[in-house]
């Protein structure tokens, strides 16, 4: 899995073109109920020992007015009361604490949820933002997405076909022999794409808590903070329940397994953990070297046919309660396999675009070897490019692939370091680069 942080625009959701999810001035805006409002505020002050409203306002998300008067509220019930002191460094704040009723509460609350924090958004408010944001929205140009795939060396005709089907945002097959860019261009598709988008610290259904932002995932763009005496605030443009993030892009590869396309509880915390997919929500989701995970192909794609053709997930709680959840994501399946070999009729239907990647002809893979050993600082030589396109390539009927500049000059500088020599380029080092590409076949004996 993987993102990558970019500058954050100078004012969000207007430079991306996305609206950014309004920020909630009532109780009854926030959406949550009043109980598990109030428990999640008497939790957060218990684990942090925040006192000031000014602390807990950022802890739990929420404006200053808002706990405020959250924080009446628990006092009106006894379970908070307020210092009477106030500090130096508190900006003239009153602080307050939790009474013996309050943390009574607090501990009870504890022992059915270790949440606590970030109030969470209430599923139907989600929904509404994914409307916002959704990677449907998005028309991207071709100079965008050449731009976004300027590293890599195409066919022309690749944009072409690879231009619809990133901006349909309907789910995409490539196929085709390995090592010729499948991954790099479902990079630079998630490259192409640009804006931001706001992702929920945590959203919650039917009373329980499920965390979906994810640092390991989201690339956040922005730390909204305030400081308590700044006479103009600024974190109220939106609601600091969400982060401001690039749009997703989470990878998987031989390593999935259906499962992870499920919630998973943690049964010490008592709460969930959004599944891949939601965590992608608003961006992609790549599945790459489809065929070599442990659930057949069939069966994997078996999973995304409700998402596919109806743009929602069927996702379900540890007490068997199904639910749905918005499915609003680009999916990216890549994979070595002819797709005849590994899907049936029915599931190919399923996928909107399928895309062969092949590998580049003579011509581009010069161009691929030129722009390599010039980044990587290796001469080129003539008679060593002739004896690699006249003898070595002809061994394997001149089949062409992408990663094979990279593989033969890392080997070339690996044999020059090693041997204490300038960085060069001879027939000789072809040869020994050409040899550790390629593994005779010959029989063994055991």
């Amino acid at each position: 899995m993987q993102a990558n942080a970019a500058p954050l625009a100078a004012n969000p959701g207007q430079n991306s073109g996305v609206q950014p999810p309004p920020t909630p001035r009532t109780m009854a805006e926030v959406g949550i109920n009043p109980v598990m409002l109030r428990d999640i505020l008497l939790k957060t002050m218990f684990r942090t020992n925040q006192s000031l409203v000014s602390e807990i306002a950022r802890s739990i998300c929420l404006s200053v007015p808002l706990t405020q008067e959250l924080i009446d509220m628990a006092r009106g019930q006894r379970m908070l009361e307020a210092m009477g002191t106030m500090h130096a460094t508190s900006g003239n704040e009153m602080g307050y604490q939790l009474t013996d009723a309050g943390k009574a509460r607090a501990l009870d609350a504890l022992s059915q949820s270790e949440y606590y924090g970030a109030v969470p958004v209430p599923l139907e408010s989600y929904r509404a933002q994914i409307a916002r944001q959704s990677v449907r929205n998005i028309k991207l140009s071709r100079a965008q997405l050449m731009a976004g795939m300027g590293h890599l060396i195409l066919p022309p005709d690749l944009l072409s076909n690879l231009g619809p089907a990133v901006t349909s945002g309907r789910s995409i097959l490539m196929y085709g022999p390995p090592g010729n860019g499948k991954s790099s261009i479902s990079h630079g598709i998630r490259a192409a794409l640009g804006d931001k988008i706001y992702v929920p610290r945590a959203i919650e259904y039917s009373g329980q808590v499920i965390s979906v932002y994810d640092p390991i995932v989201h690339a956040s763009a922005e730390a909204n903070m305030d400081d308590p005496t700044a006479l103009r605030r600024t974190s109220n443009r939106y609601d600091n329940r969400y982060v401001y993030c690039e749009r997703p892009s989470v990878i998987t590869g031989g390593e999935l397994s259906l499962d992870m396309l499920d919630l998973t509880y943690n049964p010490t915390a008592r709460t969930y953990q959004a599944p891949l997919q939601l965590k992608a929500t608003g961006g992609i989701f790549i599945i790459d070297d489809l065929g070599r995970q442990a659930e057949p192909p069939q069966k994997i794609v078996n999973r995304w046919i409700v998402p596919l053709e109806e743009n929602r997930d069927i996702l379900a709680l540890q007490s068997g309660e199904k639910f749905t959840v918005p499915f609003d994501t680009l999916v990216i399946f890549s994979t070595n396999f002819h797709p005849n070999e590994i899907f049936d009729g029915a599931a190919l239907r399923r996928i909107f675009f399928k895309i062969k990647i092949d590998g580049p002809d003579q011509q581009n893979f010069l161009k691929i070897f030129a722009m390599v050993a010039k980044k990587k600082n290796m001469p080129l030589d003539e008679r060593a490019l002739m004896h690699l396109l006249k003898v070595k390539f002809p061994t394997i009927q001149n089949n062409y692939a992408n990663y094979q500049p990279v593989y033969l000059i890392d080997q070339m500088i690996a044999v020059c370091e090693f041997e204490g020599i300038p960085y060069q380029m001879t027939p000789e080092l072809i040869d020994r680069a050409w040899d550790n590409m390629f593994v005779k076949m010959e029989t063994i004996t055991r």
